[in-house]
């Protein structure tokens, strides 16, 4: 079993950490909050009082934090976990950040005589809790099959895609296609529901049709009843998309469909619906179509 340490605790890394706890590694964690991680605490997670102390405990430690500034800001500085990493340890970022920005600091890490692979996932936390999360890592070859078999811990599919970055690049290649599939299954459900269909019969034609993707099946069903707590908000998934432009000017890609469903997420924080899930685009879409939730 590993000793490892895990730096955010949000709906994602807490799942993550009490599966990692169930497969009997020992874990120390940090969360800027600490009382949003009393339950771990509970179930046996030893509690970091930085982010350094994390990292100097653990041999490998995984951090999943929203964005770029967060990252960042958790790395740097005496109580970072930068600071606290040394020869032969390794870090797993699992944050969806900007690839550049993950490629820098994967050099400070090897500056310590550390490592580090970016591993970001794809699935929600319903897919976790079932066992059915995805992760891909970049990184050296070698680091990558040390980790391997604590990452199918966390989910069993793990594929290494290539050098550090890379699995940065593939996961807003995924996510970007995650609130396009929204807005058009939106506009669907809104057809049929204006032609005099039932909602709740549009929702379930849908989501067992040919165009029913595991998100569409997991999300289709928020247009009738949202989460009391988003899976993924409209900020988070904001951010992916702005990444994904970004990368498309950079690399000559057009995004059409991720461009124009960008403007309904803004639309989505325009009427105050920011920290919903990113399902919400339905409600911007049925409130323009003169349709109430």
């Amino acid at each position: 079993m590993a000793n490892l340490g895990f730096i955010g605790l949000g709906v994602m890394g807490s799942q993550m950490v009490k599966r990692l706890l169930d497969k009997g590694h020992t874990v120390i964690g940090y969360n800027r909050t600490r009382s949003k991680a009393q339950w771990l605490v509970d179930l046996g997670m030893k509690w970091g009082e930085t982010p350094r102390a994390v990292s100097a405990a653990a041999d490998v430690t995984l951090s999943m934090v929203t964005n770029t500034e967060a990252l960042m800001a958790l790395a740097e500085g005496p109580d970072g976990f930068l600071a606290g990493l040394s020869a032969g340890k390794i870090l797993i970022d699992m944050s969806t950040v900007s690839p550049s920005a993950s490629r820098a600091l994967a050099s400070k890490v090897r500056e310590k005589g550390a490592d580090m692979v970016d591993a970001p996932v794809s699935g929600s936390v319903i897919t976790l809790q079932e066992g059915k999360l995805s992760v891909m890592v970049a990184g050296r070859r070698e680091t990558f099959d040390r980790v391997k078999p604590l990452l199918q811990d966390i989910g069993p599919k793990v594929t290494y895609v290539g050098e550090n970055g890379l699995a940065l690049s593939m996961k807003i290649a995924i996510n970007l296609s995650l609130a396009v599939q929204m807005l058009a299954f939106s506009e669907g459900v809104l057809l049929a529901e204006k032609s005099g269909i039932a909602r709740e019969t549009a929702v379930d034609v849908l989501t067992h049709s040919v165009i029913g993707s595991p998100m569409v099946q997991y999300r289709g069903p928020f247009v009738l009843k949202m989460p009391e707590e988003a899976w993924f908000n409209v900020n988070m998934m904001q951010k992916d998309m702005l990444l994904a432009l970004e990368m498309g000017r950079q690399l000559d890609v057009p995004l059409p469909t991720t461009a124009v469903t960008n403007e309904f997420l803004t639309a989505a924080r325009g009427i105050g619906l920011v920290e919903q899930d990113f399902a919400v685009l339905f409600e911007v879409l049925a409130r323009m179509s003169g349709v109430s939730k």
